[in-house]
């Protein structure tokens, strides 16, 4: 990739994180900001909109640097495993699922808490994940579905895990939607933009 198609997806990934965070901030927290808009706070309301932009910033990173780090892992495994790498992608796409789901259980669940509401979320993680690796099936071909479904699920689940730890709902949501938004436009326009004439 080139220079310049680097700093398109750079700052493009930048402004979709920001948005991201923006509508996903006031919809996670509407019941602590709904007072700003009655009241017509727009100084109040500007200054959280500053604050989910600097956050939102901060996902879009993160997501890019877990976007070229997997890229660079892709390129290894292909190299050293060969044809056993997309085993291990299957393996290691279940072992994520199920740790997310058992380990989270373990370690927060409080006596006599149902076990559906850790379930739940890492499930539909995964529904995500193969609705955006089946476009990138077919924008590019059929070779790209597990790839593409391993980077949107697992590496997504790594990038979340300092929410995981802290596990507060708000924070949980807040973090989770602007890393999916941003791994998937990355992963969707990277295509075309290495394809533009720079």
């Amino acid at each position: 990739m080139k220079s310049r198609n680097w700093v398109r997806l750079f700052l493009s990934t930048l402004l979709v994180g920001a948005i991201s965070t923006i509508i996903t901030g006031f919809a996670v927290k509407w019941s602590e900001y709904k007072d700003l808009f009655l009241a017509s706070d727009f100084v109040e309301i500007l200054m959280v909109v500053f604050w989910l932009i600097g956050v939102g910033f901060i996902f879009s990173i993160i997501s890019q640097m877990g976007f070229f780090a997997y890229l660079t892992v892709h390129r290894i495994g292909q190299g050293l495993f060969k044809g056993a790498w997309s085993p291990a992608q299957i393996v290691l796409i279940a072992f994520v699922l199920f740790d997310l789901i058992y380990f989270r259980y373990q370690v927060f669940a409080v006596e006599g808490e149902s076990i559906t509401e850790y379930v739940l979320v890492p499930v539909g993680l995964l529904v995500f994940a193969l609705i955006i690796a089946y476009f990138k099936r077919k924008q590019t071909n059929s070779k790209a579905f597990l790839p593409a479904l391993f980077f949107m699920f697992v590496v997504t689940v790594i990038e979340w895990v300092p929410a995981i730890r802290v596990n507060d709902e708000s924070w949980l949501y807040l973090w989770i939607f602007p890393l999916l938004v941003c791994n998937a436009y990355q992963l969707l326009i990277l295509p075309k933009i290495t394809k533009q004439k720079s």
